[in-house]
């Protein structure tokens, strides 16, 4: 049992951090160093399909995007995992199989989170057993914000228990959190829990990420990292579109943690819309023309 004395953080200096953010989003990229970034942002990415319209037929489209992102060009890399919803793991399975690219699974009654443990736990156990090796589960923000601290964390610890040997992404939807107090706090207590990766938001709710959030949740990880000597990832999804936003991300990841973040393994973009525009940007580079939308596939 986690005492709730264990879940009290400091204040967040919220101009301090604003400030912090918006100087990071000053630094200029040389261009070798953009290519470079923007290849890497491409091999961080999850694609991402969680509608009720999904189909297998989608699914396998998606997962066929996230091996080869850009099928003329080899320098391009795979992305980093295919996210879908429990039921539609195994397809995603049997269409990446071969290739580096994860099958992740929202779980525990995404995106609201409003179910019993037990049908949460059920889900996850499913999905693991469909062969997900990535859980990205939301947490109970009508318990967190009542204060009801302890359950969350404990929900969250069931939850990693029954991931077996799948990672688990914690989703905080800081757009619900409203301050970064709140923010800090739900870090400490998913990391307490036993989360591998901490996410910002489902998608579903504005804001989703910013770059506060984002620079609050990596000096989070890397406290803990100096505190503990374990390593925990970072998940910026929802709203970043653009191969500017990515790139902006990345230079904070290096000048908060430090080279050995920018990896997959430390560091994911849940943005589909985001890849589109980080292909162009690349030919760009290579050809000194920008492409149009429609040469790549809109899935």
């Amino acid at each position: 049992m986690v005492s709730q004395s264990a879940f009290r953080v400091p204040p967040v200096d919220a101009v301090a951090l604003e400030t912090r953010a918006q100087d990071l989003a000053t630094r200029s990229i040389k261009q070798a160093a953009k290519a470079e970034g923007l290849r890497m942002a491409i091999a961080m990415m999850d694609l991402t399909t969680l509608e009720g319209m999904d189909t297998p037929g989608k699914v396998r489209q998606l997962c066929q995007k996230a091996r080869r992102p850009l099928p003329s060009r080899s320098d391009v890399p795979g992305c980093a995992a295919v996210c879908v919803y429990p039921d539609l793991v195994e397809v995603a399975v049997d269409a990446v199989a071969g290739s580096a690219v994860q099958v992740a699974s929202v779980a525990t009654g995404f995106p609201a989170g409003r179910t019993d443990r037990r049908t949460k736990l059920r889900e996850v156990e499913l999905a693991v057993k469909a062969g997900a090796t990535e859980i990205d589960m939301v947490i109970d923000r009508g318990a967190f914000l009542s204060g009801r601290h302890a359950l969350v964390h404990d929900e969250i610890a069931a939850v990693k228990q029954a991931c077996g040997d799948a990672h688990l992404k914690v989703i905080l939807e800081t757009g619900e959190l409203k301050t970064y107090d709140n923010v800090r706090r739900a870090c400490q207590i998913a990391l307490l829990g036993g989360a591998d990766f901490l996410k910002t938001s489902t998608g579903k709710v504005s804001p989703a990420s910013t770059p506060p959030v984002v620079l609050l949740m990596l000096e989070v990880v890397r406290d803990w990292f100096l505190d503990t000597g374990h390593m925990v990832g970072v998940k910026a999804a929802g709203g970043i579109r653009t191969s500017k936003d990515a790139l902006r991300y990345l230079v904070m990841v290096a000048e908060t943690c430090g080279d050995a973040w920018l990896s997959p393994q430390w560091f994911r973009f849940g943005a589909s819309s985001l890849l589109n525009d980080v292909l162009m940007q690349l030919e760009r580079l290579r050809t000194g023309r920008y492409q149009r939308p429609t040469d790549f596939s809109s899935d």
